[in-house]
Order: structure tokens, then C-alpha cells, then sequence
């Protein structure tokens, strides 16, 4: 009788705590897509993409012309000539490979650059709004798989983020 009584107390002060706890939602994606900051990193990593895809492309066009080349005077080549010039568009072709995916890596690292203070001013923006409202969780809608109604912060998230933008920006 006693383990009864004690499940159901326990019971009850776990619905009480539960029933304190307040939850809020916020759209992170319409809070990055008003930041300043951020507009700016997208283009100075979209104008980095670029010259990447351009060097790419020279290093492409270089490798399609020696291969050109390499196919116009194949039959006047000696064995060893072919063997040397083939060794030369195979190292071309590795190159390209290699330097395509160095491309990939560091544009990886340049965005997450870009993106780490930005992504730590919505996070203090959000930790701003939290304290003010006394809520306890603040989950993302866009890795929520249901959501109906409940208090959506997304605005006041906006407000405090753009003032935290505007005194980095200043810096």
C-alpha cells in the first residue's frame, strides 16, 4: 500500500513539475533570413564557390588540351614518349581530383567560419527571450516533426538577434 501511495505521489509531483515546464517555438530559418550578417556571409561564400568553380575550370580546360594534344600526336610518339605523356595527363587528371575535393573541404571550413558567430548570436538571442519568458525549452520547427499551436518566439527571437547583429557588425 505504501509503494502505491508513493508511486502516485511521485506521479503527481512529475505531472506538477511537467505542467511548470513552458515550451516555445521558433523558425530558425526566418530568423537567419533576416540577419544582415548572414546575407553577407552567403555572399562572400557564394563569391568564394565561384572562384573555386573558375580555377576548376582552367585546371579542366589545361587537362582537356594536353589531352587534345596528346590524342592529335599519339602516332608520332615513341613508346616511351606515349608511356611519359600519359604518366602526365594521369598526374593532370589526379590534380584536378585532388584539388576539387580540397575545394569541397575548404568551403566546408570557410562556412562554418562565416556561420559560427552568427549561429551564437541566434543562440544568445534566443537565451535573451528564454530568461525573459521563464521558459524552460525553445525547439527548432524545422526539426520538429509536429508541433500544433503552443507559443511561437520566433519574432521576439528576431528582435533581440538583429540588435546583437547590428553591436557585431559595429565591431
Amino acid at each position: 500500500m505504501k509503494k502505491v501511495v508513493l508511486a502516485i505521489v511521485l506521479m503527481m509531483g512529475f505531472g506538477a513539475a511537467m505542467a511548470q515546464s513552458k515550451v516555445a517555438h521558433v523558425n530558425s530559418q526566418k530568423i537567419l533570413d533576416t540577419l544582415p550578417s548572414r546575407k553577407a556571409a552567403m555572399v562572400k561564400l557564394k563569391e568564394f564557390e565561384t572562384n573555386g568553380v573558375n580555377e576548376l575550370k582552367e585546371m579542366e580546360a589545361d587537362f582537356n588540351a594536353s589531352y587534345k594534344k596528346f590524342t592529335e600526336t599519339s602516332k608520332d610518339k615513341t613508346p616511351l614518349l606515349l608511356k611519359i605523356e600519359e604518366e602526365k595527363l594521369m598526374k593532370k587528371q589526379q590534380a584536378l581530383q585532388d584539388r576539387e575535393q580540397t575545394l569541397n573541404q575548404e568551403m566546408q571550413a570557410y562556412s562554418q567560419e562565416l556561420n559560427k558567430p552568427i549561429l551564437e548570436r541566434v543562440q544568445k538571442a534566443v537565451e535573451i527571450v528564454s530568461d525573459r519568458k521563464k521558459l524552460n525549452y525553445v525547439i527548432d520547427e524545422s526539426v520538429t516533426l509536429y508541433f500544433k499551436g503552443g507559443m511561437d518566439v520566433t519574432a521576439e527571437v528576431i528582435v533581440e538577434v538583429l540588435k546583437l547583429d547590428a553591436e557585431a557588425m559595429k565591431k
